[in-house]
């Protein structure tokens, strides 16, 4: 098992836990990115610095993945995308993507794109905050206890 970052967008808290988390676990995870990232020196932390452009970084975690690897995004596309390939994807605030709720996801989705478009202000997402990374930490490890082979 491997654990794919879109990590453009992703809270730097989140990015720590996967740190501590590649290391304890000895499990590799990548971050996929159009800027240059910087990582801790490890051998089970890398970076790959994709081309700039809609959705590069979103094609790369995707044809890179294995059934069974898990994708850390906030991107509704992508993680529909991960579910027909046979991964798994977690969103920073810890609530898994899965083909029970992805339908209904992407068409929220799409409505609010169209409100925004005609010129709604629909808001944003909440403040990322301690609850989050606590949720996102306690479904991390409830999954890799049930998913990753240990050292």
């Amino acid at each position: 098992m491997q654990i794919w970052v879109d990590a453009d967008a992703c809270p730097a808290v989140i990015k720590e836990i996967l740190y501590r988390v590649a290391e304890r676990l000895q499990l590799n995870v990548t971050l996929v990115a159009n800027q240059l990232m910087r990582v801790p020196p490890s051998r089970f932390v890398r970076a790959v610095q994709v081309p700039s452009g809609a959705d590069v970084a979103d094609a790369e975690i995707v044809r890179l993945l294995n059934p069974g690897d898990l994708v850390v995004t906030g991107d509704i596309p992508l993680a529909a995308d991960v579910l027909l390939k046979g991964g798994f994807a977690l969103n920073p605030r810890g609530e898994f993507y899965t083909d029970d709720n992805i339908a209904q996801m992407l068409t929220m989705r799409k409505f609010m794109d169209e409100l925004r478009g005609s010129g709604v202000d629909t808001g944003g997402p909440a403040p990322f905050g301690q609850a989050d990374r606590q949720n996102f930490a306690n479904q991390l490890d409830r999954h890799l206890a049930r998913h990753a082979k240990r050292p």
